[in-house]
């Protein structure tokens, strides 16, 4: 069976790939003793996930690594957070959360749209591939919900309900990294 070292140590995120990247062994990063910090330090989520994947790769002597960036991206904020979606604002994802819907603040709601972007890709330290999902919806006026985590509670689908709001399951079959991962096994 190949391997692919996933260069996280986020159970989730873990689960997720062996469910969608089955006939391959996933292995994390920890498992391998691996403690590396990649600076993202490009333009895109893309170029992020690329970068993390083929240094990554190149540490392990062409064993196949893969990696993601995400975050969200706000329309009626030219964009923001971005890129910097991790690292925008010290404090809390729940202080993030009530910033940014403060700075929406009396917008309506066709003009609150927001996009929760992943960027997966695989590398073996010479050939690399990568694939984007993403997932729309509105920010919603106030945090809403108990399941989830980071913007979970202020990213409200066309249902009305936030993803903090829904199951895991149902978040899962429609996640943006779902999305990219199903792509990135389409192309291996």
């Amino acid at each position: 069976m190949r391997e692919i070292v996933i260069a996280s140590g986020n159970k989730g995120k873990i689960k997720e790939a062996k469910e969608i990247l089955e006939g391959f062994k996933i292995i994390s990063i920890e498992e391998l003793g691996i403690d590396i910090d990649v600076e993202e330090d490009k333009e895109t989520f893309e170029g992020n996930a690329i970068k993390k994947a083929e240094t990554i790769a190149k540490l392990l002597n062409g064993k196949m690594c893969l990696a993601d960036d995400s975050g969200i991206e706000i329309e009626y904020l030219n964009g923001f957070p971005g890129v910097f979606t991790k690292r925008w604002k010290q404090g809390t994802d729940r202080q993030r959360n009530l910033e940014i819907i403060e700075k929406l603040k009396g917008i309506q709601k066709e003009k609150r749209k927001i996009k929760f972007v992943t960027a997966i890709a695989l590398s073996d330290g010479s050939k690399t591939i990568s694939q984007i999902g993403t997932l729309e919806g509105f920010v919603a006026e106030n945090v809403r919900g108990e399941n989830g985590f980071g913007f979970d509670e202020i990213f409200e689908l066309e249902n009305g309900k936030t993803l903090a709001e829904i199951t895991n399951e149902e978040k899962n079959n429609i996640s943006a990294r779902k999305i990219a991962l199903e792509k990135i096994k389409s192309k291996i």
